[in-house]
């Protein structure tokens, strides 16, 4: 797995409230949408790498979106390691592009709506989150109203934490023994203390075929192989 120099040269406040950190980095070292870098930072004694996730690319490297170690600042050296994991995909066929935020921040979805909107698809964001300054291509609806939409989409694209697995059947308006009106794809988000390198099951996520790792299995998985 390649690993490469990495430095945070700024912190902002990004969409949903949330701290991004640009990150500095060579171009191979910036992980498409969905999947993650590991990266520490080697002068702090911290036994634990953080996964970061894309929230938009820059030149000379991308914002990470949030979370990460407050002790980051402006001039912190890093060590990255990856691109990790399974990310979205997003077919030719697809022109119509849902987006639902069940967590703090939608930032981990929107490189995939910039993807689609340079193919010219149509891009729905459901979220609870006001987000200034976002895109006036991008149509936002209240998270709420996700189960009232789910036949338009051609891809639904989730960023769902692990913890509410168990109550998405109420957000999408289905039960898990339906089948579902769209293709889903969901991004779990949880801790992935070891990166996939102990696979210490920390990560696991239901599925219909016993337990799966986010952190080699996913984070983005196909959401009619999971258990929700």
């Amino acid at each position: 797995m390649a690993t490469y120099p990495g430095r945070v040269s700024e912190i902002r406040l990004g969409h949903g409230g949330e701290l991004e950190a640009l990150i500095t980095c060579p171009s191979g070292a910036v992980p498409p949408a969905g999947r993650y870098l590991s990266a520490h930072a080697p002068a702090e004694v911290a036994p634990l790498a953080t996964p970061l996730f894309l929230s938009q690319t820059t030149p000379g490297g991308f914002w990470a979106a949030a979370p990460f170690p407050s002790s980051w600042i402006p001039g912190t050296e890093l060590v990255l390691r990856g691109p990790l994991g399974k990310g979205f995909e997003l077919p030719n066929t697809v022109s119509r592009l849902a987006l639902a935020a069940l967590g703090a921040s939608p930032a981990r979805l929107l490189p995939l709506a910039r993807t689609a909107l340079e193919r010219d698809c149509a891009v729905t964001l459901f979220t609870a989150t006001p987000l200034p300054g976002l895109s006036s291509t991008i149509e936002i609806y209240p998270l709420e109203s996700l189960h009232e939409a789910m036949s338009w989409p051609d891809l639904l694209a989730l960023d769902l934490p692990l913890e509410h697995l168990p109550t998405l059947g109420a957000w999408l308006g289905l039960s898990s023994t339906q089948p579902l009106p769209c293709a889903v794809q969901a991004l779990v988000w949880t801790a992935m203390p070891c990166s996939g390198l102990a696979e210490c099951a920390v990560c696991a996520v239901p599925s219909r075929r016993g337990y799966k790792l986010a952190c080699l299995d996913g984070p983005v998985f196909p959401l009619e192989g999971l258990e929700w």
